[in-house]
């Protein structure tokens, strides 16, 4: 053990230029897994954005190519190429490879940046393998190339462009030394360039995938700007009132815009901004606008007489159900705080919304009763069933209070109290749930058998969902609560949950439902990566005294192949679980040695919304084009009429 003494000017370490970044990436990029890959893209896209953002740049193209190459290129006025005063080199070079350096320092070059603390492409460049960048500037195309945040040369004139064409493209590799995956998924990279393009009217994005294979190309382009954000998030939704309520205004350099929209659904969807940034954990704008809509909202219900007539009051969640609604707002020098550096705090904020949102909204109202009155019926509505459900929960605890045990009758738990080592099945019918039962590691598996189809909480609300049986019991097996007020991830009694379903119609059904209500009503378990779906295999295939099994007619046939087609080959198609034998259900599906499982990811929250909806909401419009679009795709003789 070193001494005191030992610890002198030499233990000082001194990490030159971009190498503290190599040494530290999670504290600039969120961590080396596929979140601070993607990371990467959006630090580029952001300087692109922020050109947008000062009126400078319509056009974002990104590219993934073979190897990981990602290219992001833009019509803006492209990073400066002139010598640096103090630094001696030129500007390009400066903003590649030093971190703070940039125009978002210079109230003259910006007035609001979404980049958080300038260290943007700097970054970037330390953690790929390679990056190169091109300026088109004053009529000439400027280059130069980097290794792990190292130019390789000098910035070079390749030649010239034509005259007023002007702009950036970045193209880079991140460095499989820093970085745990390569591997960038669309998906993850659309909802941002998406979110972007509802935020920026104007801006065209286009993001492409050449990778073989995965060849993909989507354009975001909304003149509407935000007003389109909230159509289309309410698309599959029967609204309250057909144009969204538009509130825009700016007071001490803040810049607020509002776009909301009530819908016949019972859940409220809001998403905060700052600087184009998603502030996930919301803020001082998000406060402000929530105080001032259930003030306004609450005032309007109560004199127009209707809480009075029901003998109920308005609280906030009351006045936000079926609420969508988005709050973009523009602040010169943004203070972040929260666990994930997400939630807005300069305080001056929220009193800028509130005073703009109560003006608005209240002036809406008046000009629009018919809207302003089937808002406050539906906020109203929602208080009545607030207060049943409330009667139900506790009508729930006082007779779980008089039994034995809280925990119900039919699951059988597992011995093992520590959460993290336990799991539970959520397994379809008696039959299999029996098998189940007898399957099971006592110690660590629990199984709960669920009889019949449990109620599709996309149509209805808590009140209606807590009177389900099934429902009931799934909640109180998991132990965690539900509801905003109640729901605690730490009472969480299992962090395996897993739906065991037969791989037909019926359990395809059965499994969407569970999946609609644990995205509903428990979020975090999904985004927790606590749900997963059990994978048990189509075949049994046997030959002698050796068996295998296939869950594919891929991987059928390919373990026939590996017998020969000749006698003694005995293949058996499953139809459900309780075909199987425990030792069976055992080997292939629930011994965590040999079984498969699909962990449930939430990797694109709105287009998971636009899906839910879609496929189990009231409107059967969407549901129809849904499935006339992809019918083409089904294999006839899988399906199961």
């Amino acid at each position: 053990m070193a001494s005191p003494q030992d610890y002198t000017a030499q233990g000082i370490q001194v990490l030159k230029g971009l190498e503290g970044v190599r040494k530290r990436p999670a504290m600039y990029i969120g961590g080396t897994g596929s979140r601070g890959l993607h990371h990467l893209v959006y630090e580029v896209v952001d300087n692109s954005i922020d050109e947008a953002l000062a009126g400078f740049c319509d056009h974002v193209e990104i590219y993934i190519d073979e190897g990981s190459r990602v290219t992001v290129s833009d019509n803006g006025r492209g990073i400066p190429v002139d010598m640096h005063k103090t630094e001696g080199k030129p500007a390009l070079e400066v903003v590649m490879t030093s971190l703070h350096a940039g125009g978002k320092f210079d109230k003259g070059s910006y007035k609001v940046s979404g980049g958080l603390h300038g260290v943007g492409v700097s970054v970037v460049n330390a953690l790929s393998a390679e990056t190169r960048v091109e300026v088109r500037r004053e009529g000439k195309l400027y280059a130069q190339t980097y290794v792990r945040g190292i130019p390789t040369g000098p910035m070079e004139v390749l030649g010239d462009v034509p005259e007023g064409q002007t702009g950036t493209t970045v193209t880079f590799v991140p460095d499989e030394e820093i970085f745990d995956t390569l591997e960038f998924s669309f998906e993850t990279l659309a909802q941002r360039m998406r979110e972007l393009a509802f935020l920026n009217a104007g801006v065209r994005i286009l993001l492409e995938d050449r990778r073989k294979g995965h060849e993909r190309r989507q354009e975001f382009f909304y003149e509407g700007g935000i007003n389109e954000f909230v159509t289309w998030l309410n698309e599959n939704k029967e609204v309250l009132h057909p144009r969204p309520i538009y509130i825009h205004g700016e007071k001490d350099g803040v810049e607020c815009e509002i776009s909301m929209q009530y819908n016949q659904s019972y859940r409220e969807q809001i998403y905060s901004y700052v600087n184009n940034i998603n502030t996930i954990e919301g803020g001082t704008h998000l406060s402000g606008f929530k105080s001032a809509l259930t003030r306004t909202i609450g005032g309007y219900a109560a004199t127009s007489g209707l809480t009075k007539k029901h003998k109920v009051s308005l609280s906030g969640d009351d006045v936000r159900e079926g609420l969508t609604a988005v709050i973009s707002v523009k602040v010169p020098e943004p203070q972040f705080e929260g666990q994930t550096k997400t939630k807005l705090g300069n305080g001056e904020v929220q009193g800028i919304v509130t005073n703009l949102v109560n003006q608005a909204l209240a002036e809406y109202l008046e000009e629009n009763p018919g809207v302003a009155r089937k808002i406050a019926e539906k906020g109203v509505g929602a208080a009545r069933s607030r207060e049943a459900a409330r009667k139900a929960k506790e009508l729930t605890r006082r007779k779980n209070a008089l039994e034995s045990s809280s925990l119900p009758g039919k699951l059988a738990d597992c011995s093992n109290r520590d959460p993290e080592q336990c799991e539970i099945y959520l397994v379809e019918g008696d039959s299999a749930g029996g098998s189940a039962k007898q399957a099971r590691d006592r110690n660590f598996q629990a199984v709960l058998p669920l009889k019949g189809k449990i109620l599709n909480v996309e149509k209805a609300r808590l009140d209606k969902a807590l009177n389900n049986e099934e429902v009931k019991t799934i909640i109180t097996a998991l132990g965690t609560g539900v509801g905003a007020e109640e729901f605690d991830l730490a009472k969480l009694r299992y962090h395996k949950v897993i739906i065991m379903t037969d791989a037909d119609v019926d359990g395809s059904h059965i499994r969407t439902l569970l999946l609609t209500l644990f995205y509903r009503y428990m979020p975090d378990l999904i985004s927790g990566g606590y749900v997963y779906m059990a994978e048990p295999p189509l075949y049994r295939i046997a030959k002698k005294d050796e068996v295998r099994y296939a869950q594919t007619d891929e991987e059928k046939n390919r373990i026939v192949a590996e017998f020969g087609g000749d006698k003694g080959l005995y293949i058996q198609r499953y139809k459900g679980l309780g075909e199987m034998n425990p030792e069976q259900l055992w080997d292939t599906t629930m011994n965590p040695e040999t079984r498969t499982m699909t962990r449930v990811r939430l990797d694109d929250v709105q287009e998971a919304d636009h899906v839910f909806t879609m496929l189990m909401g009231e409107l059967v419009e969407p549901r129809r084009r849904f499935i006339e679009e992809n019918a083409e795709s089904v294999d006839l003789e899988e399906l199961d009429i």
